[in-house]
């Protein structure tokens, strides 16, 4: 039963307000509760009527950033936001989401696993079974698409048995820990034995350098080659290489009791990545060419 504390009342009104105008942000600074990486348990949540979630994510261009107001917005952001009108909607639950930002995939993902329940975390994180062992995946957020790029002056890969031809003298530069590590590994095993794997510290580091160095190739995400085409970086996409075959999830500790609330918020009505909104904040934040080949794959 829920507490008649009269304070409850009033926090819930101020807590919906805040959903319903989706500005439910609160700073890192100066609240000590953010240095934990745990939120509220659901059933507690659930039994109070109110409570929090807290949300780790890392910065990416059209997925978690700031506005031109310094507002956090995005698609995972906005996803996550009305994740909180969901809970409120059907579950008569007030959800604060308490954004966190961890600009290093490889601590953020770290953190994610060492966390504790109440914790979520968005990083474009790709759904494989070997990561299933050690967290929690939401349903698919987005079917990604990876990309292998070089400079523009590099001539077009039109076969992965060429590589070593039209690539001749060229290594590989990955994002260390990733699947595109483990995808350049493969075809540097496979195809082009005599390149050198170098690393890099992330994907912006990895579009700058190929720009500036026709002497690397690399793999990323497809959004992260549009964008960086569209701010004028001179890298060529080679076709050959697109690989579809992976999905971003949101991700939570083992342990956590969020998961079955996720996947009901995901699940409901005709499925969150087949409605309009889904299809509108796409668009919103990564424009209609770059959601229509997500999407739909055209």
């Amino acid at each position: 039963m829920r507490s008649q504390n009269l304070v409850i009342p009033l926090f819930r009104a101020v807590a919906i307000l805040l959903i319903i105008s989706k500005i439910i942000i609160l700073s890192a600074c100066g609240d000590n509760r953010l240095n934990n990486d745990t939120g509220d348990p659901w059933p507690e949540v659930l039994e109070k009527g109110y409570g929090t979630l807290k949300a780790l994510y890392v910065p990416a261009d059209g997925f978690a950033y700031k506005d031109e107001k310094g507002r956090l917005t995005g698609v995972t952001v906005e996803l996550i936001k009305d994740f909180a009108v969901f809970v409120y909607d059907k579950y008569d639950v007030a959800l604060e989401i308490e954004f966190k930002q961890e600009e290093d995939w490889t601590v953020f993902y770290n953190r994610i696993v060492e966390g504790g329940d109440g914790l979520i975390g968005f990083g474009n994180v790709t759904i494989t079974n070997q990561r299933k062992e050690e967290l929690i995946f939401s349903p698919p957020y987005m079917t990604n698409i990876a990309s292998l790029i070089t400079c523009r002056d590099v001539p077009e890969l039109e076969y992965f048995e060429e590589i070593s031809a039209t690539f001749e003298g060229m290594n590989a530069l990955a994002f260390e820990g990733t699947l595109h590590e483990s995808r350049l590994r493969g075809l540097v095993q496979e195809y082009f034995p005599t390149a050198e794997i170098y690393f890099a510290n992330s994907n912006d580091e990895i579009v700058e350098r190929v720009s500036e160095d026709c002497s690397y190739f690399a793999y990323i995400d497809i959004y992260n080659y549009i964008r960086a085409s569209q701010r004028g970086m001179p890298l060529k996409r080679h076709s050959i290489g697109d690989d579809s075959a992976e999905q971003f999830g949101y991700i939570m500790p083992l342990g956590t009791t969020w998961d079955e609330v996720i996947d009901h918020y995901f699940s409901f009505g005709e499925g969150l990545t087949e409605s309009d909104r889904y299809r509108d904040i796409m668009e919103k934040h990564l424009g209609s060419d770059l959601a229509g080949l997500l999407i739909d794959g055209h």
